[in-house]
């Protein structure tokens, strides 16, 4: 059965269609909680309440993208964590790309032990700069650099205009670029800003 006819016969009702389209996507919507949030406890909180959300609003689907549909809600759902929760560490940069294979360069066996302690300073580096981001730069910069979805995606995602969207990215990566300058010797050359001393 194709996706199409899953959200129809949902939004009759049909638990095992919402059942089919959970286990289509809860891995999708997982994972971008968890980026989001930075936490298995509260990506898992945030990712049960936007299928327990969406379940319940299937009536207010309208077609178009169902996966952008699900982001939007995992996306609030995360917003609404954060302000349940007092914000917390996010976790290790390396549980993340073991959990998602989308993030393989972030781990490698083929790298030495000096080459493997760099990289893993740099990755608590990249994860220190990542909390001292705003919200909903954080959740736009994971959207677009980590999940790869495009700015205009990412604009019905988080249900803001396309110009907010550019904006919050370009901050973003502004505050994240001048955030790793503190660790420049451990950034590949190609990333590394020219300074006066070089």
């Amino acid at each position: 059965m194709d996706e199409e006819a899953l959200i129809a016969k949902a939004q009759q009702g049909d638990v095992q269609a919402f059942n089919r389209l959970v286990l289509i996507y809860q891995d999708a919507v997982y994972n971008v909680a968890f980026r989001v949030a930075g936490e298995p406890d509260m990506a898992a909180d945030a990712t049960q309440d936007a299928f327990i959300s969406a379940f319940h609003n299937l009536g207010s689907f309208r077609g178009g993208s169902f996966k952008a549909w699900l982001m939007r809600i995992v996306t609030n759902a995360c917003y609404d964590e954060f302000r349940r929760r007092k914000r917390r560490p996010l976790s290790s940069l390396d549980e993340i790309s073991e959990i998602n294979e989308s993030a393989p360069i972030l781990s490698s066996d083929e790298i030495g032990p000096e080459a493997h302690q760099q990289q893993a300073e740099l990755v608590e580096a990249i994860e220190r700069c990542l909390q001292t981001l705003p919200d909903d730069q954080r959740i736009a910069a994971v959207l677009c650099d980590v999940e790869g979805y495009d700015y205009n995606e990412i604009a019905e995602i988080m249900s803001t205009s396309l110009g907010t969207v550019k904006s919050r990215i370009s901050r973003a990566r502004s505050k994240l670029r001048d955030c790793l300058q503190s660790v420049r010797e451990l950034l590949p050359w190609e990333y590394r800003l020219s300074s006066m001393e070089e």
